[in-house]
Parts: structure tokens; C-alpha cells; sequence
């Protein structure tokens, strides 16, 4: 009987520490968790450095430069067409006034010269005529307006108006024999064709 009471005491005293720290036995269940928990972060992309995010930045405006200065590129472009095409309207607007305004003047022109080259016997008069004639081939000339060759020229159906033809042996085939009225150009563009006698047609 006493052996059972000794072993019945034992066994209350460690079921009474048993009680009295239970968080000893489940302290290696509680340890573990962590664990857990810290292993997920290592999982994540690492941050990139300061090396690479300067490299990347770089990249960046190396973009922005390039569409910058494509955008500048073509609008440059755009204005030196729009330039050039403002001035050559500019210039074919003045070409076409000036053509016109000649045209009309060519007429006056013309009687100066029949009137010039007409028989008179006031000289005086002649003279003043002349002199009229003169003048205004010479504010054609300032203008940039020339007389078109034709006495003695090849025939060009782009420069002469053939209105008659001959033969005449001391020519050669399709040559201006003679000026039945002066032709005039404003550079390249022909303001009048020259009427003209072709010998040899």
C-alpha cells in the first residue's frame, strides 16, 4: 500500500508539471512558424540598382531626344516646302502681271516703231519719235523683257508664228526669210511669238 501511494504521488506530480508549462511542448510548433513567414520575401524580384535605373533612364530620354527631333525634322521640311512653294507662286503671280501688262503695251510699241521707220520730212519730228520708241524698249529691257530672234534663225513653231512661206535660194530649209512682227519673251516664257515668213518650207 505504501509502494502504491509513492507511485500514485509521482504520477500527480508530473501531470502537475505537465499543467504548469504547457507552452514548453508546444514551443517547437510556434518556432517553426516564422520560419515560414520569412521565407516568402526571398521569393520577389530583386530591386534594381542605381547603376540600372540611371541606365534606364538614359534610355529613356534617348527616345524622347530621337522623337523630338524626328518631330523637328519634318517640320522643317514642311515650312522650306512651304517656303518654296509661297515664293514660286509669288514669282508666277508677278510673271503673269507683268506678261500681261507687256501685251498690252507691245501694240503701242509697235506703232513707234512703224511711225519710226515711216518716210517724214520734219526730221525734228522723227526724231522725237524715235527717241519715244527707244524709251520703252528700254523699260522692256529693265523689266527682263527681250525681243526674240527670228531674221535668219531656224524656224521654231515654240518662238515664231509662220504666217507665209517662199523659196529663196540664198536660205537654207525651214529659215525665217523675214519679220512681219517682233516676237517678245520674259525670260523662257514667250509673252508674243514672232510672226514670221518661212523660206523653204
Amino acid at each position: 500500500m505504501a509502494e502504491e501511494k509513492e507511485n500514485l504521488t509521482e504520477a500527480a506530480e508530473e501531470t502537475a508539471k505537465e499543467a504548469e508549462n504547457p507552452a514548453e511542448e508546444a514551443a517547437p510548433e510556434e518556432q517553426t512558424a516564422p520560419e515560414e513567414e520569412t521565407a516568402a520575401p526571398a521569393e520577389e524580384a530583386p530591386e534594381p540598382s542605381a547603376e540600372e535605373k540611371l541606365a534606364a533612364e538614359i534610355e529613356s530620354l534617348k527616345k524622347e531626344l530621337a522623337d523630338e527631333k524626328e518631330k523637328y525634322l519634318r517640320l522643317d521640311a514642311e515650312y522650306y516646302n512651304y517656303r518654296t512653294r509661297s515664293l514660286k507662286e509669288k514669282q508666277d503671280a508677278y510673271d503673269n502681271a507683268l506678261m500681261k501688262t507687256v501685251t498690252e503695251v507691245l501694240s503701242v510699241i509697235d506703232n513707234f516703231e512703224r511711225a519710226a521707220c515711216a518716210d517724214c520730212s520734219d526730221e525734228n519730228y522723227k526724231k522725237g519719235v524715235d527717241m519715244i520708241f527707244r524709251q520703252y524698249l528700254a523699260i522692256l529691257e529693265k523689266l527682263g523683257v527681250s525681243e526674240i530672234p527670228a531674221e535668219g534663225q531656224p524656224f521654231d513653231p515654240n518662238l515664231h508664228n509662220a504666217v507665209s512661206s517662199c523659196e529663196d535660194e540664198n536660205l537654207g530649209e525651214n529659215t525665217v526669210a523675214a519679220v512681219l512682227q517682233k516676237g517678245y519673251a520674259l525670260g523662257k516664257k514667250v509673252i508674243r511669238h514672232a510672226m514670221v515668213t518661212v523660206a523653204n518650207p
